[in-house]
């Protein structure tokens, strides 16, 4: 299937969480989740989150691999549940991603890794992909792309390049898990400068965090902000 089929535009709607309720895991380290949420192209929504295991399956419900027990979830005018596996696959690669943790596949090298959803999703060419790879890599402070194994990298080091991974290619949908957790004064600048890029371009934006000091944070330019806490997703004002 063509990804282009699956174009963005600046207002388009990307996301659509329709009084979703979302199942936990039965105890108390993931409860139910209610949202309703809609987030156009050049949004940004950040999300406090007590509990971290939340924001991991909150992340999971908007590209399509929980499906919610009641409402609906839309991604780029599409209900996952409706969808063939192909366009499914399609979709999903329109998506980056920086996950709480596991962000990698140990068998290939960690250059693979960055690479191989742009590669399959995208009409850009090795070299275009490798070419913005390493600028968003000296974006995120590393010293060039990465190429050895993930096992051969310090954690710090594998947060940055999950980062170039997640905003490489043209993602209509980028959701961040956490992603300066204590890296916080290393992260925030070049972080922020890489969302203001993906927005421009049309990309919505979703950071979940559980740090109050990226929740208080002036620098961050988000048009939404939500609290998760306890069974609901609420819409707040200011920086409470």
């Amino acid at each position: 299937m063509d990804p282009s089929a699956f174009g963005i535009d600046d207002r388009r709607l990307v996301l659509g969480l329709d009084h979703i309720r979302v199942a936990g895991d039965g105890t108390e380290s993931v409860a139910d989740i209610t949202a309703n949420v809609r987030l156009r192209g050049g949004e940004l929504a950040m999300v406090q989150v007590e509990q971290v295991q939340q924001a991991s399956a909150f992340a999971d419900v908007c590209v399509g691999l929980i499906p919610p027990l009641e409402g609906r979830v839309q991604f780029l005018g599409h209900d996952w549940t409706k969808l063939p596996i192909t366009a499914v696959n399609v979709l999903r690669g329109r998506i980056g991603r920086v996950f709480g943790e596991n962000n990698w596949l140990d068998d290939r090298s960690l250059l693979d890794n960055i690479l191989l959803s742009a590669l399959h999703h995208t009409g850009r060419s090795v070299d275009e992909l490798r070419e913005k790879a390493a600028k968003l890599a000296n974006r995120f402070a590393l010293p060039g792309i990465p190429l050895g194994y993930p096992i051969e990298y310090r954690a710090a080091d594998l947060r940055r390049a999950a980062c170039v991974k997640a905003f490489l290619g043209d993602p209509a949908l980028v959701i961040l898990e956490n992603p300066t957790f204590g890296m916080f004064l290393d992260m925030m600048g070049s972080l922020v400068n890489a969302i203001r890029d993906a927005r421009s371009m049309g990309s919505a934006v979703i950071w979940l965090t559980s740090e109050q000091m990226v929740w208080r944070d002036p620098s961050v330019p988000t048009t939404h902000r939500y609290r998760l806490a306890d069974h609901h997703m609420v819409e707040v004002t200011g920086r409470q």
